[in-house]
């Protein structure tokens, strides 16, 4: 079923329902035509997540992989199929855990050239330590340049009691924050949500 993305939001990253093993998750273009599809492996110790052309997973287009096994504070690699880096995300372990979640985005040398950060200061804290009301509280994050601040993008949590579904809106083209890159790491936070859910 395709979905639209919300205006002003070029993607609509939306949770495979009835998958048993693993996450998968769906994303559409703006006029709600497939982009891609995202796949997390399962039982798999060091986080392995894939971003492909379509549900046949036949062509990759993204690869987000740890080599860490406990994700407290994990830093993520970005590849391309080729093995070639583009960059990491890390997600700030304590403050993402206790307050809201914080990911730290550096470019393919480790320069940190941006972050991505939860907004609101009471809905995180709701959604962290009242989870019955969570649902109630959709999440927004800022994606913002490490230069000089400007936001370049925004992800926002749409209100749905059965199906998680997170738009992204791209601001500001960037070179560290291609449309590629910026899946990538909706697809992540979507993944980590759904397993802390």
């Amino acid at each position: 079923m395709p979905i639209k993305a919300a205006p002003g939001e070029q993607y609509t990253v939306r949770r495979k329902i009835l998958k048993l093993l693993g996450a998968a998750f769906h994303i559409y273009n703006s006029d709600g035509s497939p982009a891609g599809y995202c796949k997390q492996k399962a039982f798999k110790l060091k986080e392995d997540i894939r971003i492909y052309t379509d549900t046949t997973c036949t062509t990759e287009l993204l690869v987000l992989r740890t080599k860490q096994i406990i994700d407290f504070g994990a830093t993520y690699d970005v590849t391309l199929p080729t093995g070639e880096k583009v960059g990491s995300l890390r997600r700030k372990g304590i403050k993402s855990s206790l307050v809201r979640d914080e990911w730290l985005v550096f470019d393919d040398e480790g320069t940190q050239v941006g972050m991505i950060r939860e907004e609101g200061s009471l809905a995180p804290m709701i959604r962290r330590y009242g989870d019955a009301l969570s649902i109630f509280f959709p999440q927004r994050y800022a994606i913002t340049r490490a230069s000089d601040g400007a936001t370049v993008g925004r992800l926002r949590q749409h209100f749905n009691l059965f199906v998680y579904r997170l738009g992204v809106a791209v601001l500001l083209d960037d070179e560290h924050f291609d449309e590629l890159m910026l899946l990538g790491a909706t697809c992540l936070i979507a993944a980590i949500e759904g397993r802390q859910n």
